[in-house]
C-alpha cells in the first residue's frame, strides 16, 4: 500500500473546491423542493400519486450509488465527479417537464440516480481531503450542502412568488449550477487507479458500514420526520398558527445548517464518538420536549434541540465509513443507501403511526431512535480525530494538476 503525499496548498484548495461542490449539490435539491406544488399541478397528480412518484427518487439513488466507485476507478475521481455532478445539475430539468405520472416517475428515478452517484463521489473526495489534513471537515462540508439548499430554496420561493414557470426557473438554475459545478471540480483532488488494480465490484457494503449506517438511519429518520411533520405537529397538536408552524420548520433547518458549519471544531476538539454521544443526548432531550410540550414555544425549542443533536451525525457517518476499510466509495455507498432509505420511509411511517395513534406517539418513536444515536456512537470510532494517520488505498495516486 503506497503513501500519497499532498502539498498543503493543494489540500486546502481541494477542500474549498469540494465544499463548493457540496453547496451546488444542495442548491439543486433546494431548487427542486420549492417547486414541487407546481410540478404536481402541471402533471395533474393527486397527493397519493405525487408521493408515489417521489419515492422513485430514493429508488434511483439506491440502485445507482454502488456504481459510483466503478466510475471513479475508470475515469479518475476528478473527471468522474465532474461528469456525475453535471448529470445531477442537468437532471433538474426533468421533473418540471413531466406531463403525467409515468413520465414523472421516470424523471424522479433519473433525478435520484444522478443525485446518489454524485453524492457518493463528492463524499469520497471529502474523506480523502480529511485524511490528508488529518482533521475533521465533513461536518462543514455537509453544512455547505445545507447552505446551498437554503439558497436554492430561497431562489425557488422567489420564483414561485413571482409565478415563474418552473420549466424556465429550473432551466436557468440548471445552467448556472452546472457551470459553477464544473468550475469547482477543476480543483478537487484527482485520484487515479493503478494499472494492475481491479475495479471495485458491485457488492454488499462491509459489516462495519452497516453498523455505521444504522446510526445514520436513526438520525435521518428524525430529520425526515421533523422536516415533514414539525409544522403539522404545531398546528394539529398545539393549535398554533400556520405562520408559527412554518417558522418551526425553518428554525429546524437553520439549526442544522449552523451546527454543521461549526461542528468540525467540536469534533476536532472532542472526537467523533464523544461528539455524537452528546449530540444524541441533545436529540433525545429535544424529542422529549416535543412529546410533552403543552405550548408551541416548548415544541419549537424541542425541534431546535433535535436539529442541533442530529445535524452532524450523518457527516460523521460518511467520514467513519470512508475510514473504515480499503474501499471508501463502497462503504460510503452502503451508508448512503441506508440513510436514503431512512429518509424515504420516515415521513410515511410517522404519518401511518399518527393515524393509528397520534403525532405525539410518532415523535415518541423519533425520541427512541435518537437514543440509538447516543447508545451506538462507538461504531463511528473509525472516523475519530485521534485515529492514527492512515495511508489511502494503493489505487489513490494523484493525477496531473489542472
Amino acid at each position: 500500500m503506497s503513501q500519497v503525499v499532498y502539498d498543503m496548498r493543494e489540500l486546502k484548495r481541494a477542500r474549498y473546491a469540494v465544499a463548493a461542490v457540496f453547496a451546488v449539490h444542495g442548491a439543486v435539491t433546494g431548487s427542486f423542493a420549492t417547486r414541487v406544488p407546481w410540478i404536481q399541478d402541471h402533471a395533474g397528480l393527486s397527493t397519493g400519486q405525487l408521493g408515489f412518484a417521489l419515492a422513485f427518487t430514493a429508488l434511483g439513488a439506491s440502485v445507482s450509488m454502488p456504481l459510483a466507485g466503478r466510475i471513479s476507478h475508470r475515469f479518475g475521481s476528478r473527471t468522474a465527479l465532474r461528469g456525475l455532478l453535471a448529470l445531477w445539475t442537468l437532471a433538474l430539468l426533468l421533473p418540471s417537464q413531466a406531463p403525467n405520472l409515468l413520465s414523472l416517475c421516470l424523471a424522479m428515478f433519473t433525478f435520484g440516480a444522478t443525485a446518489g452517484m454524485a453524492d457518493v463521489a463528492m463524499n469520497a473526495l471529502g474523506v480523502e481531503v480529511e485524511r490528508g489534513l488529518n482533521k475533521s471537515i465533513m461536518s462543514s462540508l455537509h453544512g455547505m450542502w445545507s447552505a446551498g439548499a437554503l439558497v436554492g430554496s430561497a431562489a425557488g420561493t422567489v420564483a414561485a412568488h413571482l409565478g415563474t414557470d418552473a420549466r424556465l426557473h429550473h432551466s436557468l438554475a440548471a445552467v448556472a449550477l452546472t457551470v459553477l459545478g464544473l468550475v469547482a471540480c477543476r480543483w478537487v483532488l484527482d485520484l487515479q487507479a493503478t494499472e494492475d488494480e481491479e475495479p471495485p465490484r458491485f457488492a454488499l457494503p462491509p459489516r462495519s458500514a452497516l453498523l455505521i449506517g444504522a446510526v445514520g438511519f436513526c438520525a435521518v429518520f428524525a430529520e425526515g420526520a421533523s422536516l415533514d411533520w414539525s409544522a403539522v405537529y404545531l398546528q394539529d397538536e398545539l393549535g398554533s398558527s400556520a405562520g408559527l408552524a412554518a417558522a418551526s420548520t425553518t428554525g429546524f433547518m437553520l439549526t442544522m445548517a449552523v451546527a454543521r458549519l461549526v461542528g468540525d471544531s467540536v469534533v476536532n476538539r472532542f472526537g467523533a464518538v464523544r461528539t455524537v454521544r452528546v449530540s444524541g443526548v441533545l436529540a433525545v432531550l429535544g424529542g422529549l420536549l416535543i412529546v410533552v410540550a403543552d405550548h408551541p414555544a416548548v415544541a419549537m425549542t424541542g425541534f431546535a434541540l433535535l436539529g442541533l443533536g442530529i445535524a452532524i451525525v450523518v457527516p460523521l457517518c460518511f467520514a467513519a465509513a470512508g475510514h473504515s476499510g480499503p474501499n471508501p466509495s463502497q462503504a460510503i455507498a452502503g451508508v448512503a443507501t441506508i440513510t436514503y432509505t431512512s429518509g424515504l420511509i420516515a415521513p410515511s411511517a410517522i404519518g401511518t403511526l399518527a393515524q393509528a395513534t397520534s403525532l405525539m406517539v410518532s415523535f415518541g418513536l423519533v425520541t427512541v431512535l435518537a437514543c440509538g444515536v447516543a447508545a451506538f456512537a462507538g461504531v463511528l470510532r473509525a472516523g475519530d480525530r485521534d485515529r492514527p494517520k492512515v495511508s489511502p488505498p494503493a489505487a489513490a495516486v494523484p493525477g496531473p494538476r489542472p
